[in-house]
Formats: C-alpha cells, structure tokens, sequence
C-alpha cells in the first residue's frame, strides 16, 4: 500500500492539528508559518527547529507558543535558550534534538530541512505515522526507497509539499493507478530557456540567480536554472508514487501555471493549475484532506492570455538526461547525483568554475561510482549517508579537473 494516497478518501479532521515546521525559518517554512498565521485557530504548534538562526526561531516560538524547539547549530544553545528563558518552551540543540522535534506528538509535520540533515528528522515522523508534507528533496532522492516503505509499514501518510508533485497528488485522485499512463512535470525552462548552449556555458551566478517566476533560495534557483532541480523532481516523482522513469515525462511551460498534469488510459488529462505561489501546496497539505483558504493570488487565465509548452531540450540542460540515468541505474545512483551536484553548485558560487561545468562534474561523479562497482540496494538513513558522504568526497576530488577542462 502506498505512502501516498491516489484519491483523497476524507476522514474526520480535527477540530484543532497540533503543527510541528522543521525548518521554519527557511523559505518553505515561512510560507508555512503564514499559513498558520493566518488560520490560529485551527492550528497548535508542537515543535519548530531551524539551523543557526536563533533570533527568527526564538521570535516563531513566542509568536505561536511552540513546546519545544531545536537548533542544529549546538554552538547556538545558550543563545537560544536565553531568549526563550521564562517562555515555558523547551529547547534542545544538535541533531538529536532535530530529530526529537520529528518524534514529539504532531498531527502534521512539515519536513523542510535542506539537504542529507533532514533525512533522519523526517524518518522520526513518519515512524510514528504522522502526516508529513514533504519539501526535503533528499528524503526521497538520497532514500526513496527504503523512506517510502518506512512510510507505508507505520501508516504515515505522506504529502507532496512541492508544487509539482502537489499537483500530480491532486491530479492523480481523478483516476486509479492502474488507469495511469503518465504523469507529466511541468518546468519553466528558467532564465536560460532561449539561451544558446555556449551562452549558457558562460553563464555569471547574477544571470543564474535571475528566475522569471519564482522567488526561491538561491541553491534551488541555481538549480533551476540548470533544470538539475526539474531532474530531482522527477527522481521525487518515481518514489513518491512507485513510477517508472518511463511513465514520467518533462515539459517546458514557461507560465508556470500548470504544475503538473496526468494522463490516463482512456486519454484524458488532468492538470493542476495556480498562480506560482508555493503557499499554495502548502495549503493543501495543511488543509488535507480538506481545504483551507489560502493566500496566494486567484488564477485570471483571461489576463495571462496563453499557454505555451516546449519539449525538454537535453543536449543544452544535461542534467535532466542524467537524473533518468541515475534512476534507471539505481543502487545509490540518484544519491549520488543530488551529492555530487550540491557540491558542483557550490563550486559555481565560488567561482570555482564555470556554469556549464555543474552538469560535467554530476557526470563524471556519477560515471566514477558506476566504475567503483560499489552500488548496492540503500536499506537505511546511514547507508544513504554513507554514499552521500563517499560521492561528495569524488566529486570535490574531480572538482579541479573539470574546472581545467572548462578554462
């Protein structure tokens, strides 16, 4: 039985969700923390943690008078724990105490972490059956397999918290997966959509960093610029419903209007569409299995005028063509693509090299580990960990030969 359900069979909610917003003070989770805002009561805030800004998290806990909050940075306790002092709110630093906040008795966990740190937070949730929307790529991309087991074994109900995926979750209600063809991703095509391939190669991290939609972190921006982040949602996507890189399909739609549509067997197409606004599928993730008001603007399809749609082009965004290789490989492959190009997108930020030279390093990183004969089946956060750590150390090492090669 799937994690995620296909159709939306309501059950009784309650009159009050007790909330717990690991990375509140991220971009995901500010637009969750609006959401809440917004609605006081129907919402109680169990636990909130965030990295190492403890002046924005001690803020969140006495807006909303959470229970308990964690700071990863332990270097940060004393500092958290006098702003908090006389609140009644419990503190706890490390990961440890990230991953305490996970298991403390919440209804509705949003699990927003960035990177490998999120994963075993996320794990305490869903090994206590909570409702978890998730916005942590790496969850599924670094551990999908063995994540999404642990998910149907304790009756954790897992909610697409990404706009995409959020909207194949809405779309796929219409129909039963064996009535699926496919699903299909939409993408903007980001700021180097028209761009020629020797353009986009010299590409400065001011131009990358420009997106013509959406308002994001700068890691994710970078990445969708590169559609490396479109090639992780399709990763997100095999997991997330138990697809074949087959029945996943990529299109450009440069409007971001629709999020994601999917096709069925007697040829219908069911598409999801809002104006782009990540508060949206954030809303419904709060909402489920009802829906709540949300915030972000009505959709006036009459003012926007047109759609328009393109196919994927992999010869001028590579990395897209390597996140359905690292699927179809398995066995660690999709970790070590999100690992090598966290470390490649690093690298640019440096100017260490070239925007061209993010998907060259995936690449090699990835051709390096298919060599090494090491890939196995993932059966834990520690195995997902341990390749995570192995592929970042191959590709800081390939690092300055792919930047020699790019001069």
């Amino acid at each position: 039985m799937s994690a995620v359900p296909l159709r939306n069979n309501k059950a009784a909610a309650s009159s009050v969700r007790s909330v717990t917003v690991l990375g509140a003070t991220g971009s995901i989770g500010d637009s969750t923390m609006d959401l809440l805002r917004a609605s006081p009561e129907r919402y109680r805030v169990e636990a909130l943690t965030a990295n190492s800004n403890v002046e924005a998290l001690a803020k969140l806990a006495k807006e909303f008078s959470a229970r308990f909050v964690a700071i990863a940075d332990t270097s940060k306790f004393a500092e958290l724990r006098a702003a908090l002092a006389g609140t009644g709110t419990e503190c706890g630093a490390g990961e440890s105490a990230v991953i305490e906040a996970g298991a403390r008795p919440a209804d509705w966990v949003m699990a927003a972490v960035s990177g490998a740190a999120g994963l075993k937070p996320a794990l305490a949730a869903v090994d206590r059956g909570a409702h978890v929307a998730l916005a942590n790529k790496e969850c599924l991309v670094c551990a999908g397999d063995f994540f999404m087991q642990r998910a149907a074994k304790a009756g954790a109900c897992i909610l697409p918290a990404d706009s995409e995926h959020n909207a194949l979750f809405q779309a796929l209600a219409s129909g039963n997966r064996d009535e699926l063809v496919r699903v299909i991703i939409t993408a903007s095509g980001g700021p180097f959509r028209t761009w020629k391939p020797a353009d986009i190669e010299q590409a400065t991290l001011a131009q990358a960093l420009k997106h013509p939609n959406w308002s994001m972190g700068q890691k994710i921006t970078i990445d969708s610029a590169s559609m490396m982040n479109k090639g992780l949602e399709v990763i997100e996507a095999s997991y997330l419903f138990a697809l074949s890189p087959d029945e996943i399909d990529v299109l450009v739609h440069p409007q971001s209007i629709i999020h994601g549509m999917v096709e069925f067997s007697d040829c219908s197409v069911v598409a999801q569409l809002g104006s782009p606004d990540m508060r949206t599928p954030i809303a419904h993730c709060l909402g489920w299995p009802d829906r709540i008001k949300g915030p972000a603007a009505k959709l006036d399809l009459a003012k926007i005028g047109q759609l328009t749609f393109e196919a994927p082009d992999f010869e001028r965004f590579p990395g897209l063509r390597l996140a359905f290789d690292s699927l179809r490989t398995g066995k660690g492959a999709t970790t070590v693509y999100n690992a090598a190009n966290e470390v490649a997108v690093a690298a640019f930020i440096a100017g260490k090299i070239r925007f061209g030279a993010i998907a060259r390093l995936v690449e090699e990183t990835l051709d390096d580990w298919i060599r090494s004969g090491n890939q196995a089946p993932l059966t834990s956060a520690d195995d997902a960990i341990a390749v995570d750590h192995v592929a970042r150390n191959r590709a800081a090492a390939l690092l300055p030969q792919i930047a020699l090669k790019a001069s």
